[in-house]
């Protein structure tokens, strides 16, 4: 026996070399028979009662490859969308960084004609133009505004509650006015402006950028204490869009502060009152909104009775009760030398600005 040889009855239908050869070509694979929409039962199925021989593929079978296909087509469709979206709309066009541009400050004295008014605080106030005005935060009222074109309600406000925020803590906190502290005002400059303005508190200079009193309202407190802390306010505050990023809020105050000399053998009645007449001009972008800050652009500032000779760049130097303006102005200027500009000017107050004498 040297090998297995065909069967007695003859090779089987369909093996090669035996039966119909037509049906040779045909096979029948795997995918094919997965495929099928029918299954024939399996012989303990037939056995059972059941009548038909063959039974109906489950959907998922059959469905299983054209869900992925399916799938596969709906996150090319979408790829294929955000890449035309992103064709047409372009790169995010982020706004850019704007640098804020020094302070430009001008402190102006005002002299008086004659000797300055002295009395009690109170009685001062009843007897000056101050009558009228409200105290402290109180006399820094915000404008009814709405949003802006690029801006919305809740950011206009923010805007004119971070100007006020500066206002009252430069020109009506004791602790700045008498000169214990600059912290306060340096915390809700724009990061930008913080190192002018260490320098005007550190080397103050009246250059038209480096004046402290530019920034804040402060006196010698060698010299001049408050009489009384409750300072006269009047004025106001206007916010606008001046571009797409950016509000401009102005405020233009005057304030009233009652002041006597420093010394426990001064009288308590030989007060004396000083007046400020402060512009600011603020611009804040959406970056200061958000952290609470601010850009001061530009700072004008007219206060009397002073001497027009006095040196203000530190601090504010008031004549007090019974003082009066000397007869010199302001310190010369050489145009031959290349020292930086002088912006002094002066002024002379009005008769009227100051208190009247009691009848």
């Amino acid at each position: 026996m040297t090998g297995s040889g065909d069967p007695p009855e003859g090779a089987p239908e369909g093996a090669p070399g035996g039966g119909d050869e037509e049906y040779r070509s045909v096979v029948f694979d795997e995918s094919f028979i997965r495929a099928a929409r029918l299954q024939e039962f399996s012989a303990q199925e037939r056995v059972e009662d059941r009548t038909p021989a063959v039974r109906s593929r489950r959907s998922w079978a059959r469905r299983g490859g054209s869900r992925q296909v399916m799938v596969l087509a709906v996150l090319i469709t979408l790829a294929f969308a955000t890449a035309v979206y992103l064709g047409v709309r372009g790169p995010v066009q982020r706004p850019v960084a704007v640098v804020p541009e020094p302070l430009r400050a001008t402190v102006i004295p005002l002299a008086p004609r004659g000797a300055v008014p002295g009395g009690k605080p109170q009685t001062l106030f009843e007897h000056s133009p101050a009558a009228q005005f409200r105290v402290g935060a109180e006399g820094v009222t915000l404008p009814s505004a709405g949003s802006t074109e690029h801006f919305s309600d809740s950011q206009v406000l923010s805007a004119l509650d971070t100007a006020k925020e500066y206002i009252v803590r430069s020109a009506l906190d004791p602790a700045v006015l008498t000169g214990k502290a600059v912290r306060p005002v340096r915390l809700l400059l724009d990061p930008a402006q913080v190192d002018q303005y260490d320098r005007s508190m550190e080397r103050p200079v009246d250059d038209g950028r480096h004046p402290a009193t530019g920034w804040l309202v402060r006196f010698d407190p060698a010299k001049v204490v408050l009489a009384d802390p409750q300072v006269r306010v009047e004025g106001t505050l206007s916010v606008s869009e001046v571009a797409p990023d950016q509000l401009e809020v102005v405020s233009d105050h005057t304030f009233v502060y009652a002041l006597r000399r420093v010394g426990k053998t001064e009288p308590a009645d030989r007060a004396s009152l000083f007046t400020v007449r402060r512009e600011l001009r603020f611009r804040l972008d959406r970056g200061d909104l958000r952290d609470h800050h601010v850009e001061l652009r530009q700072s004008h500032l007219e206060a009397g009775p002073m001497d027009c000779s006095a040196k203000m760049a530190e601090y504010l130097r008031p004549l007090l009760a019974g003082e009066r303006a000397g007869t010199t102005g302001p310190a010369g200027t050489d145009p031959y030398t290349s020292n930086a500009p002088t912006t002094s000017l002066c002024g002379v107050l009005a008769g009227r600005a100051q208190p009247s004498p009691p009848r």
